[in-house]
């Protein structure tokens, strides 16, 4: 029996027909903990964010318990941006981390941020604990261990979100215009970064890398600002990490894609991601030569029932996804057995069946 680390290999990196779609949702800022895991579990947000052991049992303990086919950290999109200098809130049960002070006030002044894992390993912060980067690091040495057969997913917040996340956003947005050369700059400067840490995380034993980028869509930047500020780097950052994702990577992009289908053509991942705003055939048409992953829609996931996410299950992959997921993570809120539908729904089809 074809194992769910297996299955998702040949579908990411062989795209051959497997029996059925495997179903998983990355982690990052496709989160796939909910309440109900952490009461089961008695581990809870926000400390599993800074404590690696409690990280990797909250995300294995979901699979274990009917979740996702995967296992996937962090939980959050702010590692990145806090390790360059943003501070963060840690959030609550309920709540994501979240930035709120940014470290620099224009693109001119990246040369003042902090590099990625600048740390020593053991180095700690104010508060004893060490960095969010290597507790990502050492939860993934621990999931790798845990079980061989289950997928380990690394996650990475893209270029134009990790960029708009040190400083004002709309103050980034305008000097696309405005400075346009300082921001190719400071592009690269966030893009190495993110290699660096990608590569890491798949050293430590990660298996697929998943790199969302939801502040960096075709609908806030336009296709001319999305060929030009997006895409150059979520290929370069695919180019250089690639060879250390044995099993193969992942890109979600929010929003509607119809604007930008001729550049998300050319990104360099393994698969497509996309948002339930998005249709599954029309991606499925125009985006030949890649995994199409998604679209549970996140809201029906969070205030359905397990009957109606079943049937939406079910349309998504008669409508063609190779990836069964949701469209971008899971509110914490949303019911286990939701989640458990879902799986199941793949769990019970069978690719010969969808076809017809």
């Amino acid at each position: 029996m074809i194992s769910p680390k297996e299955r998702l290999k040949v579908v990411l990196k062989e795209k051959e027909t497997v029996d059925r779609p495997p179903c998983i949702c990355p982690g990052g800022m496709m989160n796939m903990i909910v309440k109900d895991i952490m009461d089961i579990t008695n581990i809870y947000w926000p400390e599993a964010h800074n404590d690696p052991q409690k990280m990797a049992d909250l995300t294995y303990r979901l699979y274990k318990n009917g979740g996702f086919e995967n296992v996937g950290v962090p939980f959050c999109m702010t590692v990145e941006a806090e390790a360059m200098g943003a501070k963060v809130k840690m959030g609550t049960e309920i709540t994501e981390p979240r930035v709120t002070e940014y470290p620099i006030n224009s693109v001119t002044e990246y040369m003042n941020l902090t590099e990625i894992l600048s740390t020593k390993k053991d180095e700690k912060d104010e508060n004893g604990n060490i960095t969010r980067e290597q507790v990502i690091l050492d939860s993934i040495k621990i999931l790798k261990n845990k079980d061989k057969d289950v997928p380990v997913v690394a996650n990475l917040t893209g270029p134009v979100s990790v960029a708009s996340s040190l400083m004002e956003p709309i103050t980034y947005y305008k000097e696309l215009r405005s400075k346009p050369e300082k921001v190719h700059e400071y592009m690269d400067f966030v893009t190495d970064n993110l290699i660096k840490f990608g590569k890491a995380q798949l050293k430590a034993g990660a298996d697929v890398l998943a790199i969302s980028d939801p502040s960096g869509t075709g609908e806030i930047l336009g296709p001319k600002m999305f060929k030009e500020y997006a895409m150059p780097y979520l290929n370069k950052l695919i180019e250089e990490t690639q060879d250390y994702a044995q099993t193969g990577t992942i890109i979600h992009i929010c929003g509607r894609l119809k604007s930008i289908y001729g550049e998300i053509k050319t990104l360099e991942s393994d698969a497509i991601s996309f948002d339930s705003i998005t249709d599954v055939k029309q991606v499925v048409e125009n985006v030949p030569g890649k995994a199409i992953m998604g679209n549970v829609s996140t809201f029906a996931l969070e205030n359905g029932n397990p009957e109606s996410i079943g049937r939406m299950s079910n349309a998504c992959m008669k409508f063609g996804v190779d990836i069964l997921s949701p469209a971008c993570g899971i509110g914490v809120r949303t019911k286990l057995e939701n989640i458990q539908a879902m799986v199941n729904t793949a769990k019970n089809s069978s690719n010969s069946n969808l076809k017809n």
